[in-house]
């Protein structure tokens, strides 16, 4: 494991900073969303296009939202919201109650959503944010996953397979299970470690090839510590871990969902979102780091 980054709190801004190591990864900037539509919160899955521009995002009460980011320069400087509404159950009925605990997004080439849940623990598709939900079948361990610690980051490579992990395993000790998704069944081809109290909680492929895996906890009464680690995944192995980024416990809110693109100067862009859980005293913003390799 090769350990490059560790987040240091200057004039209450993040500063990643790294010394005999590479990549390097700086602070690009963090913009708060707010809202008068009780709707709006809880965000815990995020896509990013590939300029950087549009965003769509995934509720923990099954809202999906799509949008525009307004630049200045590299900072995220206003957010327009497109669209904002309820994704659907397999009956054509908008989510609601218990079985609306969306957590992971991903989206394929092809525009394919696929959404994972806690609480009831399934992965389903979509063509459309408006369109019914298409059921994809589970694996024999989803259905004895923790209440609120199941599939909680989701992926999906560039040959259209799903990736997802649960947010807590057995024991500390315990490696985490990578699900992949590929004609029409589910297999666990390999494991990550299990490091420290962080959990994962969102993953996204970069244009890189790698897989990033966000994880995050509650480390202190300052509030949430954020982890970034990325692998390289080749067939049924995954390599070449790499511990991207680290944050002080309370630098930032309750981090949940990654995007990874590149940025106009050809590095590679962490994007995440916040879940402020719906309470007043947390907030829901976009953070956003550049790795230069």
């Amino acid at each position: 494991m090769r350990t490059c980054i560790k987040g240091a709190l200057i004039a209450l801004i993040a500063s990643v900073n790294v010394a005999h190591c590479e990549p390097v990864v700086a602070f690009v900037g963090q913009y708060t969303l707010l809202s008068d539509d009780d709707r709006f919160g809880g965000f815990s899955g995020l896509e990013i296009s590939e300029d950087g521009m549009f965003f769509n995002a995934l509720g923990d009460r099954g809202i999906f939202v799509s949008g525009r980011l307004k630049r200045n320069g590299a900072q995220i400087a206003d957010v327009e919201t497109q669209y904002l509404g309820f994704l659907k159950d397999t009956k054509n009925r908008p989510l609601a109650g218990k079985f609306a605990d969306s957590e992971g997004l991903a989206i394929g080439k092809d525009g394919q959503i696929a959404v994972s849940f806690e609480n009831f623990h399934r992965v389903r598709s979509y063509g459309n944010p408006q369109s019914i939900a298409a059921t994809i079948p589970p694996h024999l361990d989803f259905k004895n996953m923790a209440k609120n610690g199941s599939l909680e980051a989701l992926a999906i490579d560039d040959q259209g397979r799903l990736y997802t992990i649960p947010e807590r395993t057995d024991d500390l000790s315990r490696p985490y299970p990578i699900y992949r998704y590929e004609n029409g069944k589910w297999t666990i081809p390999f494991t990550i470690p299990h490091i420290g109290v962080l959990r994962p909680v969102g993953a996204d492929f970069g244009p890189d090839g790698k897989f990033y895996v966000l994880e995050r906890g509650l480390t202190s009464v300052f509030g949430f510590s954020t982890r970034v680690r990325r692998f390289t995944i080749s067939g049924n192995k995954i390599s070449g871990l790499e511990t991207i980024l680290e944050t002080p416990s309370g630098l930032h809110g309750n981090l949940e969902g990654i995007a990874v693109w590149r940025d106009q100067s050809g590095d590679i862009r962490l994007t995440m979102i916040s879940d402020d859980n719906f309470n007043f005293f947390q907030r829901t913003e976009f953070v956003e780091y550049r790795i230069k390799e």
